[in-house]
């Protein structure tokens, strides 16, 4: 069985790690994009039960069996009316890269973390492979995001800094940045040109100088 599903057969323990590891990096990064949100004006994502560290309003059902089953999906997008903000333009690009800051910050935590436990506990206990996986997850979770294609929150950042000039793009991306996206991981999982692994594999390379 291929995806992350198939620790559940060889490691069960680490599967329940796996999942509790995700939901945290999700609600992590959704519960920043309400705050955020919030913080410049905008109560939609309060008023509809975002604004919360709760991890069930923030998953997506299919979006989480993807993740399951491919190793790739998504949670649900936190809604944000950008008239309700300060400065609409410039805020919604700090909404945009909170949920990726948010998740670089909970990988920094963690890999302090690590320096301190993993020592006196080993690699084989099961509190280091927790803060492993979160630390790793989180930082593939932000890299990914940050990527300037709709709807991912690296486009947003982008169109919050273009000038009006570029509307044009903008709507163009907008409009067919999806199926970009889509096509980029199909490439990546079909072909042995693997994008995603050239962008995250310098990140494992680095780790262990790190930790």
């Amino acid at each position: 069985m291929g995806g992350p599903i198939g620790l559940l057969s060889k490691s069960p323990e680490l599967f329940i790690l796996w999942i509790i590891a995700v939901l945290f990096t999700l609600t992590i990064h959704e519960f920043a994009h309400a705050a955020v949100a919030y913080l410049f004006g905008d109560d939609t994502a309060k008023q509809m039960g975002r604004l919360t560290l709760n991890p069930l309003p923030h998953i997506d059902i299919l979006g989480f069996l993807m993740l399951l089953f491919i190793g790739f999906g998504w949670a649900k997008p936190v809604p944000v009316n950008p008239y309700n903000l300060k400065n609409p333009k410039k805020s919604s690009g700090l909404v945009a890269v909170a949920g990726p800051l948010a998740n670089l910050l909970v990988a920094i935590i963690f890999i302090i973390a690590l320096k301190i436990v993993a020592p006196i506990l080993g690699p084989s206990n099961l509190l280091v492979s927790f803060l492993f996986m979160t630390m790793s997850i989180s930082v593939i979770f932000a890299i990914f995001n940050i990527i300037p294609i709709p709807p991912l929150d690296g486009s947003k950042v982008l169109f919050s800094v273009l000038p009006d000039k570029y509307n044009d793009l903008k709507h163009k991306l907008s409009v067919n940045g999806p199926f970009i996206l889509v096509a980029i991981i199909l490439l990546d999982s079909f072909s042995p040109f693997s994008i995603f692994s050239w962008l995250f594999g310098w990140v494992f390379q680095l780790l262990p100088f790190i930790l």
